[in-house]
């Protein structure tokens, strides 16, 4: 994680972001890498901490977490926790708000995550964390999808754990023979993985290719 902010630091020439940069990130951001992140995707590739974009107002705004693999917009935001919703200042509260509207009219994929989860429930936020990725892998591959491939593949990325060929046969309105069938040819193909090896309740999950 260090030497993933120093390579930030080296290539740097924002003032502003530097600065931030050069302080210590937050301490929920730094659980979120080090016990989410990087378990789960094995690099930090792509990713980047504090990064500044500029509200519709031409103010300067700084994300937690930013994922940008071939120019595409992913923000991860972390959230503390707070007892109760009157407990945070209505200004903060409105702030909080525009500034997540402007990122999602802005075209960025949005993920918040709370503090809570990252401590209570991290094997589900590591899934939602693999899915978010997986909007923006282009696959690449000598074969091309058959349509049906393709809606698989849709189907694999749009869920936040690994699924079972019962659910993408009901999806797909298919026989569930045929369904193995479409999920072997991926398998192979290296596009999905088998995520369970259990013959029975085998599972899958999209391929990371960026391990």
């Amino acid at each position: 994680m260090n030497h993933w902010l120093h390579d930030q630091l080296a290539v740097e020439k924002n003032p502003r972001r530097r600065e931030i940069l050069q302080k210590e990130i937050g301490h929920g951001t730094k659980e979120f890498l080090r016990t989410i992140w990087y378990p789960a995707v094995g690099n930090f590739n792509h990713l980047y901490a504090e990064w500044e974009v500029r509200d519709y107002g031409n103010r300067c705004r700084y994300l937690d977490l930013t994922y940008m693999p071939g120019g595409a917009k992913g923000c991860i935001e972390i959230h503390g926790y707070r007892s109760h919703a009157r407990d945070i200042e209505s200004w903060r509260f409105r702030d909080l708000c525009k500034k997540q509207s402007y990122l999602v009219l802005d075209d960025w994929l949005f993920l918040p995550v709370a503090y809570l989860s990252i401590e209570e429930e991290p094997e589900i936020i590591k899934q939602m964390v693999l899915s978010f990725i997986g909007k923006f892998v282009s696959m690449s591959t000598n074969h091309s999808l058959s349509w049906i491939e393709t809606e698989t593949l849709r189907f694999a990325r749009s869920v936040i754990r690994p699924f079972r060929s019962d659910e993408l046969a009901l999806h797909l309105n298919r026989s569930t023979r045929h369904t193995r069938r479409i999920l072997d040819r991926l398998v192979e193909m290296s596009v999905l993985m088998v995520h369970n090896e259990q013959q029975r309740y085998r599972t899958y999950q999209v391929v990371n290719h960026d391990r």
